[in-house]
């Protein structure tokens, strides 16, 4: 059947429009701003080079190479004062601000630690910067989108997680970084499950890596726009929907839908807390429970879905699942790619009414 012509017209002028939207998606996330260690409230890091790399540390008008091979290949900076000091061997710098790049002024491989608690590697350019509120350092890592998709993968997933379902994974985290920044007033996203987990980049031919590449360019959309994926560890059998935890849907209005694998097989846990801190939990707050799991720990109160009761001077809480609840699940998804599903139709399940659609394709429709 021929369509009139007034139709086709339409029907052009709205793929033209989906495109342009997803065209300027690209072109605004491909590199993502990430504030990396925050969570140790640093006063000093300690800079390397990866091995067989070089890379350069732009301190006000000074520059460092650092290499292995030239036996400069470590430096520490601090705060001082109101800004920072380099030190490479016996020579330091002050500067307000400071920048890594590898020698063509790109990205480098380097490996930045907080020293006595955690050392990782990125894949990057760095800026380093004082904080405005308590006088420590920022270190915020501006990294390719595929990368940082794949370092995401290899952080956020279930060990031992089928191929299929680390690619859901992936267009999820891809999807999450395309739509949803500005979560920060200095970077785009943080390293923590605030945002999205995110170590170390995985080595090449690793699955994470492997499923990243296999999904490049790949998000979701729903009306048009890109949507900022949120997902879960382990629902109770139904995923939940925003409004039933208090968090705001953002484009997308998201759906409670049947998780056949964790219906069949919740993952059960039970806590032991003050009535104090049991008062503010309430199943429809996703906000108080995580401000009771900061205070206590993550382990504290792992899911919404719980019921308690009081024994002496504590309520014990008895529980189902594993995060919000909200999105993809990562144990059902899991299961669902044993069972011979693949990406798509995992995430048509966890995601319905969305289409998932290429990035590159749409900036090649400019």
């Amino acid at each position: 059947m021929k369509l009139p012509t007034p139709m086709k017209v339409r029907i052009q002028l709205a793929i033209t429009i989906v495109a342009l939207a997803l065209a300027n998606s690209l072109l605004s996330a491909e590199n993502v701003r990430i504030g990396v260690l925050g969570l140790f409230h640093p006063r000093e890091f300690t800079l390397s080079a990866a091995d067989g790399c070089a890379i350069v540390v732009h301190a006000g008008q000074e520059t460092f190479v650092l290499e292995k091979s030239s036996g400069k290949n470590a430096a520490q900076i601090r705060a001082a004062g109101r800004g920072m000091v380099v030190t490479v061997g016996t020579h330091a710098v002050g500067s307000s601000e400071i920048t890594i790049t590898s020698r063509a002024n790109g990205p480098a491989h380097f490996i930045l630690a907080v020293p006595g608690k955690i050392a990782r590697h990125y894949r990057g350019t760095l800026q380093l910067k004082r904080t405005s509120v308590s006088g420590g350092l920022i270190a915020i890592v501006d990294m390719d989108l595929e990368t940082a998709v794949a370092s995401v993968v290899a952080a956020e997933s279930l060990p031992g997680a089928p191929l299929e379902a680390l690619k859901a994974q992936a267009v999820a985290a891809r999807s999450y970084f395309v739509a949803g920044k500005g979560r920060h007033s200095q970077f785009d996203f943080c390293d923590t499950t605030h945002c999205q987990f995110l170590r170390e980049p995985p080595e090449p031919g690793a699955v994470a890596e492997v499923a990243t590449s296999a999904t490049r360019s790949l998000v979701m959309v729903y009306q048009s726009q890109p949507i900022a994926a949120m997902y879960t560890r382990s629902c109770s059998g139904r995923t939940r929907t925003p409004a039933e935890v208090g968090v705001s849907p953002g484009n997308y209005p998201y759906y409670s839908v049947d998780c056949k694998y964790c219906r069949e097989h919740p993952e059960h846990w039970q806590s032991r807390i003050s009535p104090h801190d049991a008062a503010t939990l309430h199943s429809s707050d996703e906000a108080a429970r995580l401000k009771v799991d900061r205070r206590l720990g993550w382990s504290a109160v792992p899911s919404n879905s719980f019921t308690r009761k009081s024994e002496g001077d504590h309520v014990i809480l008895e529980g189902t699942g594993e995060g919000h609840g909200i999105g993809l699940c990562q144990a059902g998804a899991t299961a669902m790619a044993e069972a011979g599903a693949n990406f798509q139709q995992i995430l048509s399940h966890y995601y319905p009414n969305t289409t998932i659609v290429s990035l590159e394709r749409a900036a090649g429709a400019r």
